[in-house]
């Protein structure tokens, strides 16, 4: 009869799909890992093992990551600048737990995490947000490693970015005029002109309510972003930063083109009837749910196309916004206002390589302040110098 496997022993079979099995016993209870090679098996027998003799405890094995990541960061306020752990909790709770929150952290392998950030870039999310995401996972999976519960840091194997961007893509005059035009009546048109004229986030945009703008001061506030984690429901969070609530003022044309925008919803919520959804915000579906990114992005793409234009990420109407605003003479720091940047600097450091046209401007202005002014000189006549006095 086959002994009966005991407590910290572990055991490699090979599955009928060809991939191995391993498996230990802990506590009386049974933990597996499966992967593509023996060997691949072997070193992770070999880790857990170590894990055991260092105190890993069945009930560190089920945690998810969910319940690790609220146990982290409440272990870490203290610790933490106000903001840092701010930060902390916002990406954790917008991006990280919709995600991934229900997979156990001893699960975690690297193509989970691969997956998750290639499934926030085709969402939109820009690279910045991905990196910061990235860093968070890093740092709390690493407590993880020191506490036994992982034999490796998954995140040490993953690529944040998929195709770093090196440059940004951005729209010049000429071509923001032909989108705006390709764009006319398309029922979306104040939110690409609100894109361009503002610089606003994407999910800052689909989170904008009809309460936000005033007609007469010809003002909006930025007060919220839409999170839609899953199709889970409409959910709100604060902008990015401290800043990022903010007050922008809006053109006369804009106003104009928002007007139309609420007599055409208008229309369609006498359509819906019934089905209309009430959530009070500027951009819906045709029945008043917010707007899907995915779908903003399929149709602003396919509206690119047919203005003849380069294929760009919706967040690079920002992007262009700031390019027009730079170019155009508007102080730095009015445009870190109008996009919610912490500091005029993070814009310029941001932005400043778009704006050659002023870096032409100022060479020109201090080579006309330092270049010297020849005087030309002559032999005079002292005599021509002096006052003729023989008349008087």
């Amino acid at each position: 009869m086959a002994r009966k496997r005991g407590n910290n022993e572990g055991s490699i079979h090979q599955l009928p799909s060809g991939s191995f099995r391993a498996q230990v016993t802990l506590q009386g209870k049974r933990l597996g890992y499966t992967a593509l090679t023996r060997r691949e098996c072997q070193e992770w027998l070999k880790k857990i093992l170590r894990q055991v003799d260092d105190g890993l405890l069945f009930a560190d094995t089920k945690v998810t990551l969910k319940e690790f990541m609220d146990n982290w960061l409440a272990s870490t306020k203290a610790a933490k600048r106000q903001s840092t752990w701010s930060h902390y909790e916002q990406v954790t709770r917008i991006y990280i737990l919709p995600r991934l929150g229900q997979k156990k952290v001893s699960d975690l392998r690297p193509e989970h995490i691969q997956d998750f950030y290639n499934y926030m870039q085709d969402q939109g999310v820009g690279d910045y947000t991905i990196l910061k995401i990235h860093n968070v996972l890093h740092s709390a999976l690493e407590q993880a490693l020191k506490m036994g519960i992982l034999a490796r840091n998954p995140v040490d194997l993953t690529h944040p970015l998929k195709e770093p961007n090196t440059e940004m893509t951005i729209l010049t005059e000429s071509q923001v005029s032909q989108f705006l035009i390709t764009v006319l009546n398309h029922r979306w048109q104040a939110l690409f002109h609100l894109a361009i004229t503002t610089g606003a986030r994407q999910m800052e945009l689909l989170g904008l309510k009809w309460s936000d703008l005033d007609w007469q001061r010809q003002t909006l506030k930025i007060e919220r972003q839409l999170i839609r984690p899953d199709g889970s429901g409409i959910k709100f969070s604060a902008p990015k930063t401290r800043l990022g609530k903010r007050s922008v003022a809006l053109g006369s044309k804009t106003i104009e083109l928002l007007r139309k925008h609420y007599e055409r919803q208008q229309d369609e919520i006498r359509a819906a009837g019934d089905k209309w959804q009430e959530h009070g915000l500027i951009f819906t579906t045709s029945l008043g749910g917010p707007i899907h990114p995915r779908n903003l992005l399929r149709d602003f793409k396919l509206l690119l196309k047919d203005a003849g234009l380069p294929v760009i990420r919706f967040h690079d109407l920002r992007h262009t916004a700031a390019s027009l605003m730079l170019n155009n003479n508007i102080a730095p720091i009015i445009v870190s206002r109008r996009l919610g940047h912490a500091k005029a600097s993070i814009t310029l450091d941001i932005y400043g390589h778009l704006i050659p046209s002023l870096q032409t401007e100022v060479a020109e202005k201090i080579d006309d302040l330092v270049t010297p002014i020849p005087v030309a000189t002559q032999d005079v006549n002292i005599a021509q110098l002096e006052p003729d006095t023989s008349s008087s």
